[in-house]
């Protein structure tokens, strides 16, 4: 080819080229057919509700560390009931609190510690319910 005949269709297909870009260009500055506003708009509302969704993580975690805290406030109390009554006093009984219901666990040597420590824990502000796990061992001589 020589070099004119390649100005020549250098001068057809640049200019084609370049229109073709052009009017691409919007093509893919939109990509779909929903005006600004309506983009705007969902756009608002995918923040709002992602604001909603934080403001109730914000709330569930609140109310669970308040339960948190009313839990071991039950706890301390109930093992405090424990440690300073006689009859029940150092015997190692675990306490566990979930939601105002308090767990016992452990051994103890009769049936009536093990009714009379579930008693106390009942008795203790904030206790909804006892589950009373506490197993009753006795120690026989073997002389």
């Amino acid at each position: 080819m020589r070099l004119m005949d390649i100005k020549y269709s250098l001068k057809r297909v640049v200019p084609a080229i370049v229109a073709g870009f052009f009017l691409s260009v919007p093509a893919f500055a939109q990509n779909d057919s929903a005006p600004a506003s309506q983009s705007m708009h969902q756009a608002g509302e995918k923040i709002e509700q992602a604001g909603s969704d934080t403001a109730a993580a914000a709330k569930d975690t609140y109310y669970g560390t308040e339960r948190a805290v009313k839990d071991t406030t039950i706890t301390a109390k109930v093992k405090t009931a424990l440690e300073r009554d006689r009859s029940v006093g150092g015997s190692g009984i675990h306490v566990d609190t979930v939601a105002g219901i308090v767990t016992l666990k452990g051994s103890v040597p009769s049936p009536e510690m093990a009714q009379h420590a579930a008693k106390l824990a009942e008795q203790t502000e904030g206790v909804k319910s006892v589950n009373n796990q506490l197993m009753v061992i006795t120690s026989s001589a073997t002389d």
